[in-house]
């Protein structure tokens, strides 16, 4: 409003100035329609600074004051959008820690699971391995068993060969006839 104010002082003292000048090959004022041309000259000015404060209060002023309204309604509309964009960024923030947090668990949870796997797959192999191991000693054992009464039946074999193969060569008919008295002694005395 200082400048509208300046400048209207301005244009009256450069209209007063022009009105104080004799016009061009004249002597005296000059005059257009019994009027001085300085007073047509404000006349002039005046209609022109009422149209210039008519446009600036009226037409100017309500269209600066859309584009005021505008510019504050886009403000507040962008301190809006600043507002979301943060609170989303601060959302998408929190999603990412939690996100963060489930992947250390999971890594966490999969690496003890491991272990545990790990120490069943152990166990259960190390079971396995007993389990093997004792059923080659059972069949170790039967083996050595079976092979046992073999031998002793082998010997058992050989000691009556070589035991029949001596008395063979040693036993006379007399020896024979004696075994065979003292055979029937037995038998009769176990029938009393």
């Amino acid at each position: 409003m200082r400048i509208v104010a300046i400048a209207l002082v301005l244009i009256l003292i450069a209209t007063f100035a022009f009105a104080a000048e004799p016009a061009h090959g004249e002597e005296g004022t000059s005059t257009f329609l019994g009027l001085p041309t300085w007073i047509w000259k404000f006349i002039n000015m005046a209609a022109f600074l009422g149209f210039l404060v008519w446009a600036l209060k009226g037409p100017v002023k309500s269209a600066l004051a859309a584009r005021h309204e505008q510019i504050r309604k886009e403000a507040v509309e962008a301190k809006e959008r600043r507002e979301r964009s943060e609170q989303m960024a601060s959302e998408i923030s929190a999603r990412l820690a939690k996100l963060e947090e489930d992947v250390k668990t999971i890594r966490e949870r999969a690496q003890s699971e491991g272990e545990r796997q790990k120490r069943e797959m152990i166990a259960a192999a190390e079971a396995e391995a007993k389990k093997i191991l004792q059923g080659a000693r059972n069949e170790v054992d039967s083996r050595l068993k079976a092979a046992r009464q073999e031998l002793t039946e082998y010997a058992g074999e050989l000691a009556g060969g070589r035991a029949e193969q001596l008395l063979r060569e040693k036993i006379t008919d007399a020896d024979r006839e004696k075994l065979f008295r003292d055979s029937l002694t037995e038998i009769e005395g176990a029938r009393s």
